[in-house]
């Protein structure tokens, strides 16, 4: 929480508002490919031009996940990244004077197995701000969701294009944070194919809820994300980064001396499209 009692979510994305644009979230796999360069990459990511950090926690069985995040969870595993690693890149983050907000992304069986209530006092200690856990559905709000917030924590829920409006205000009941629209059927690394469709089911969740949307899935350019942030609260980037780590790694599947620069120049890119869809502010 800052002084104001706002999370450091809210008060991200209402400073990008003051700013009359949208939110660069960029996502990255922990552990991926190396406990210690995945270390530097999320040090240098608000530098290059990151509002808000999705920090995928490594996970053997994964249903949301397109092949690329796929890969960097094999990665990241293989290369011995656990939960509680994940929590101690956060906490050294921290302990840096970082205070661009992160959220964790993954499944609940890490956090079951760690215990509920053991994560959510470790995850806040270290610095996590917000929790997006796609195999939890509203109705098993009492396994985490409802305890996260009672923590200070962000639970930040998914819209797709299938949730209809009787669903979604059952989906945004115990929402925080923002809203996390996807902007298609399927797994993360598509392309987007319609950007009107995107735009106009944004103005749908945002006719149910003051939280700011944030578009990911199929934002692979600066040009995808400039689109999306003309309609959006934040533009969300996660497989094409990931993608540039593995494009990184020598032939042993090793970091290099590239593999930080790959990430944050692509995500310097992206800051600037978000940045040139940039509306007046009111």
């Amino acid at each position: 929480m800052t002084t104001t009692g706002q999370t450091r979510i809210q008060t991200r994305f209402q400073a990008c508002a003051a700013e009359g644009r949208a939110a660069l979230v960029t996502f990255i796999t922990a552990g991926d490919p190396d406990f210690d360069t995945a270390s530097a990459i999320l040090h240098a990511l608000p530098a290059a031009g990151a509002d808000v950090i999705e920090l995928g926690v490594p996970f053997t069985d994964p249903m949301a996940d397109g092949i690329p995040v796929q890969l960097a969870g094999q990665r990241a595993l293989k290369a011995g990244q656990t939960l509680k690693k994940t929590l101690a890149m956060v906490e050294a983050f921290r302990a840096a004077g970082n205070d661009t907000p992160i959220v964790l992304m993954g499944y609940y069986n890490p956090i079951y197995v760690y215990g509920v209530e053991r994560f959510l006092g470790d995850a806040k200690a270290a610095g996590v701000d917000g929790l997006i856990v796609v195999d939890l559905p509203p109705e098993e709000d009492a396994e985490l969701c409802l305890p996260a917030l009672a923590a200070g924590i962000n639970f930040i829920r998914l819209a797709t294009p299938t949730t209809d409006d009787k669903r979604l205000p059952k989906v945004l009941q115990n929402t925080s944070g923002f809203v996390y629209y996807v902007s298609m059927t399927g797994v993360t690394g598509g392309s987007i194919a319609n950007y009107d469709a995107v735009g106009e089911a944004v103005a749908r969740i945002k006719r149910h809820t003051d939280l700011p949307v944030a578009v990911g899935f199929g934002v692979k350019t600066a040009a995808d994300a400039a689109a999306i942030a003309r309609g959006a609260d934040g533009v969300v980037v996660g497989s094409s980064l990931v993608e540039r780590v593995r494009l990184s790694l020598d032939v042993q599947g090793k970091a290099t001396e590239k593999t930080v620069s790959a990430v944050t120049s692509l995500v310097a890119e992206l800051a600037a499209g978000v940045r040139s869809a940039a509306r007046t502010a009111a």
